[in-house]
């Protein structure tokens, strides 16, 4: 069991190094856009409508970068279990099984990579119609629109890079190496801190300087993380494989893996719905309270950030232990991240009750803004406790590849936000003052609460479904 404790912290730590630095990426977004009082003033625009324009605009783009998450969890479930097999074939010194695994661990590589860098350009190529899709929905005030349209026509030209990142990340984590991943992360996130304040304020470019720090920092990670694959992993994975091999692996099993990660992609379309309706949502009732419902939503997540090192973790042991057909390290390794992944709950929910407000300052120096967030910090209380199970069984069943009830979880789940909403509003009457924000916030961890207890109920169905059960052919 010490040996397997090891192995969990050698995965998550590197993992959660590099998380940290994501939500704090979205934080200093905010934060710089929050702090450019004298820009807002010269251009007629108030520091909540500079918020509510970032808020809008990555919203954009987690509509579509999340149809599109399969590229990680579902590459980092194959490519574990595809190293458990290649583990398996060491041990009983079978040089053709493990060839054969490293093949396979190439082909999953090869053909995300593809779809990632097509998939990107295409959403360059079609980028006016998303945006014009987008706001039939979204109803924000003007100013917010012209700001978020700005943010997205910039950004955009990241797609290839920030898609191709999401399948190196997937491959990183089931080859079990979280290092080569934290470092790509912290180079993409260093660079994205570091030039947003360098445009924003030294430049001179402001608002844009965020969106255009965003760019640069995604290829840098992009280019990182190709020298990565090829000095490291191609003396092992792709000592003979040839661009012919990836070409026959992308032509003919492309149709096959999306087939099996429609469930992933599914999914996403439930999460998507859940977090972009929570933005729609709380843009309807003015930018003051859109501000404060973005810089809650970048708290609450901050939390889950520490928790996804120990499910990214859990996936890369489910898979390998899944890979080698060890039913029995399977169950230790769910007991074991549980155990550590529970084990930050208490010390998060002091520290949102003692820096909530403190936290919200960091974000933004518009008082306005950190008083319409104050009403709120309670419910950051809420999030270690029920998010923490729901975050931790999300990287154990994509890591046993058990994707239909993450399918079947997250549209009920959805279904259990919206209808949370509809009720408490019908309920309520007018929605007047702060009650919208705190509607949303209520539905949002009814939401956790579904996706809790779904993923647990079900979680006895991967021993027989995934076939660990039975002996290695």
């Amino acid at each position: 069991m010490k040996g397997l404790n090891r192995n969990i912290l050698k995965l998550a730590l590197p993992s959660i190094l590099a998380n940290i630095t994501v939500p704090l990426v979205g934080m200093v977004d905010i934060a710089v856009v929050g702090h450019l009082g004298t820009q807002a003033v010269r251009d007629g625009l108030t520091t909540a409508a500079l918020i509510g324009g970032i808020s809008v605009g990555s919203m954009l783009f987690d509509l579509l970068y999340w149809n599109f998450a399969f590229l990680r969890s579902g590459t980092g479930g194959l490519a574990a279990q595809a190293f458990g097999r290649y583990r398996k074939a060491e041990e009983m010194g079978n040089g053709i099984a493990r060839d054969k695994a490293l093949r396979d661990s190439a082909d999953v590589f090869s053909r995300a990579l593809f779809i990632s860098i097509f998939a990107g350009f295409f959403l360059i190529m079609v980028q006016w119609l998303i945006l014009q899709a987008a706001f039939l929905v979204v109803d924000c005030s003007p100013e917010v629109r012209l700001l978020a349209e700005r943010y997205f026509e910039i950004r955009i030209w990241a797609a290839p890079a920030t898609l191709s990142l999401f399948a190196f990340k997937g491959w990183f984590i089931g080859m079990q190496d979280t290092v080569s991943a934290m470092v790509s992360d912290l180079i993409v996130n260093g660079v994205n801190i570091l030039l947003s304040i360098t445009l924003a304020f030294a430049a001179g470019m402001g608002f844009d300087g965020v969106a255009f720090g965003t760019v640069i920092a995604q290829w840098t990670g992009f280019f990182f993380s190709t020298g990565v694959v090829f000095v490291k992993y191609r003396p092992m994975v792709f000592t003979d494989y040839r661009l012919r091999d990836a070409v026959h692996a992308v032509r003919v099993d492309t149709k096959g893996f999306f087939s099996m990660n429609a469930d992933l992609m599914v999914r996403s379309l439930g999460m998507i719905a859940v977090y972009i309706g929570f933005t729609v949502l709380s843009a309807r009732f003015g930018d003051a309270l859109l501000a404060a419902s973005t810089i809650l939503m970048k708290l609450l997540m901050f939390f889950s950030f520490f928790t996804d090192g120990f499910a990214y973790a859990g996936e890369a042991l489910t898979g390998k232990f899944i890979g080698m057909r060890d039913p029995g390290m399977v169950r230790r390794t769910i007991r074991a991240t549980f155990t550590w992944s529970m084990s930050i709950v208490g010390g998060f929910m002091v520290l949102y009750g003692l820096l909530g407000v403190p936290m919200v300052r960091m974000m933004t120096s518009d008082e306005a803004v950190v008083e319409a967030c104050r009403p709120f910090l309670p419910w950051l209380l809420l999030m270690p406790l029920i998010g923490c199970p729901a975050f931790t069984w999300d990287g154990i069943f994509i890591g046993a590849t058990r994707t239909r009830p993450m399918r079947d979880c997250s549209l009920v789940a959805a279904a259990g936000f919206f209808l949370t909403w509809v009720l408490l509003t019908k309920l309520a009457g007018p929605l007047d003052g702060n009650l919208p924000v705190h509607y949303l916030m209520a539905a949002y961890f009814v939401h956790l609460l579904i996706r809790t207890l779904w993923l647990t109920a079900t979680s006895g169905r991967i021993y027989s479904e995934t076939g660990i059960g039975r002996p290695l052919q």
